[in-house]
């Protein structure tokens, strides 16, 4: 396995971009409401992403950096990225969350990835507009993955993905290996093996043969 892709929200990360951005303007429980109907695969990620980014509509951009600024990686996943990438495996982020919020994260912990696949929320007069734009909104997460295999000129079945919700199940249906981290019930038949920690990825990678 040459190539990992990781999603972001609920896998590398613990924290929620929809809801710290929600936070800020008093919307967080509508937020998680349309997040969790749309990682139980009850709802069309399309619709779920657009519903949340309206709520949005008019918060300050400090204001939504602010909320950028408090997503962190979860325990360990910054070791397990450098680990990757001092293995010379090609390791992207495939996320229908947003560039600013991975970004904020990753620099938080000195981490670098080869490729982000994400959204990104537009501002206009220094406030979001409601609106929501990039690769992962409609479009899914397996044929980001063939843009990234392509690229590295790799082929698919050598292709390692973790995620955790619906919007995931693309990717992790296509890979080599799927991994659930922490998946929800409906993504867990697709997946090849579960972990419930960073630490029980790397020990699973070291095992495939992925990691030395």
């Amino acid at each position: 396995m040459t190539l990992v892709a990781f999603d972001f929200d609920g896998t590398l990360s613990d924290s929620e971009m929809t809801v710290l951005l929600g936070d800020q303007c008093g919307v967080a429980r509508d937020m998680e409401r349309i997040t969790e109907q749309a990682m139980n695969d009850e709802m069309g990620y399309a619709q779920s992403l657009r519903e949340r980014c309206a709520l949005l509509e008019g918060l300050d951009d400090e204001k939504a950096q602010a909320a950028f600024e408090k997503v962190r990686l979860r325990k360990g996943a910054a070791l397990v990225i450098r680990k990757l990438r001092e293995a010379g495996v090609y390791t992207a982020i495939v996320t229908g969350g947003f560039d600013r919020g991975v970004e904020a994260a990753l620099e938080k912990e000195g981490g670098e990835v080869d490729a982000i696949v994400s959204n990104r929320l537009p501002v206009e007069d220094g406030s979001l507009t409601g609106k929501v734009e990039g690769p992962l909104i409609e479009g899914t997460k397996d044929d980001a993955l063939e843009v990234l295999t392509t690229a590295v000129g790799e082929e698919i079945d050598d292709v390692v993905a973790v995620g955790d919700g619906a919007n995931d199940l693309p990717m992790l249906r296509v890979a080599g290996l799927s991994v659930g981290f922490n998946p929800k019930p409906a993504v867990r038949p697709s997946c090849d093996e579960t972990v419930t920690s960073m630490g029980e990825l790397r020990t699973l990678l070291e095992d495939r043969g992925v990691l030395p």
